[in-house]
């Protein structure tokens, strides 16, 4: 028999600072909160449907992508915009990822042998969408994504930061429509835009060829990535830990070199061989000299979404 059933919904907003049991209420406000995340929401929806159909006496948790990272401060969340879009309107930095960077926080406390409450960790989510976290003592400080998933490091097809002026200016070049910039910037930018694939193993591989298209993709996707650890480990102040995850975090020890190098100054030194050898489970990369532990986990949003589940 089937005890719970768990869904993974991307976007829910300030509503949502924890898992939630689903009922029509739930319903109404992740149909709400769709023009946030457009890609994701809606086709969340439907599975929640499907399943409530199927197995209408069994219970239902919905867990939130965006859950984990409430416990930001509003100097982190808020943007430099006028007040009253964020108090109608809710723009505002959310994040997301939050169930795969929750899991590997507790995993690499786990490993450390450190309760989560002791340690400041820097968590990257790295696949064909890529985020950032700045994790204090067990709670996400900051994080890459924003309003929606495109902000922050650059990704498959979306393009992360950019000048919000860029499709003011691309509109009036072009003539296109809002909409299809848009979708420009989602599905059309990040490594794809840049050298015109976007799997990274493509990109490496190409880029190990001579191909100078793919060498700047994958230069300007690990240079975004240290940015962003140098930007978290001033947030921090002090970092225990640097956790590489996802996709291509777990998979591609070039991208995790090409990241970290350069931060010796940080405390944050890979070691080449073990970088290399990386298998499965989790796996410690740091050299001796490194005054911060890097970790290579796999993570398993799946079980994160089960164990909040039977906690609901």
């Amino acid at each position: 028999a089937v005890f719970a059933v768990g869904h993974r919904v991307v976007h829910g907003g300030e509503q949502f600072q924890e898992p939630a049991r689903i009922d029509e209420a739930t319903l109404t406000v992740i149909e709400e909160l769709c023009p946030l995340a457009p890609l994701h929401n809606p086709a969340n929806l439907t599975g929640i449907r499907v399943m409530r159909e199927l197995l209408p006496q069994v219970p239902q948790v919905a867990v939130f992508d965006t859950a984990f990272h409430q416990t930001m401060p509003p100097c982190a969340f808020r943007y430099a915009l006028p007040a009253q879009f964020y108090q109608d309107y809710g723009v505002r930095r959310y994040g997301f990822h939050g169930s795969s960077h929750r899991y590997v926080a507790r995993e690499a406390a786990g490993y450390l042998g450190s309760p989560p409450e002791m340690l400041n960790l820097i968590t990257l989510h790295l696949g064909n969408g890529a985020s950032a976290a700045a994790i204090e003592g067990g709670r996400s400080i900051d994080t890459s994504m924003g309003l929606t998933p495109l902000e922050g490091l650059i990704m498959g097809t979306r393009c992360g930061d950019l000048d919000p002026a860029v499709p003011f200016f691309l509109q009036a070049k072009t003539g296109r429509s809002f909409a299809e910039i848009e979708s420009i910037l989602n599905r059309e930018s990040g490594l794809k835009g840049i050298c015109g694939v976007n799997d990274m193993r493509e990109v490496q591989q190409s880029a190990q060829a001579g191909d100078a298209a793919a060498e700047l993709a994958l230069e300007m996707f690990c240079y975004r990535i240290k940015k962003y650890i140098g930007a978290y480990t001033a947030a921090l102040g002090r970092v225990d830990g640097l956790v590489f995850t996802g996709g291509i975090g777990e998979n591609s020890g070039e991208v995790r070199a090409r990241s970290c190098r350069g931060l010796a100054g940080l405390g944050i030194c890979v070691d080449e061989r073990k970088n290399s050898a990386v298998g499965g489970g989790i796996t410690p990369i740091q050299a001796e000299e490194s005054r911060v532990a890097i970790l290579v986990i796999p993570t398993n949003e799946e079980r994160e979404i089960a164990l909040q589940t039977v906690t609901v």
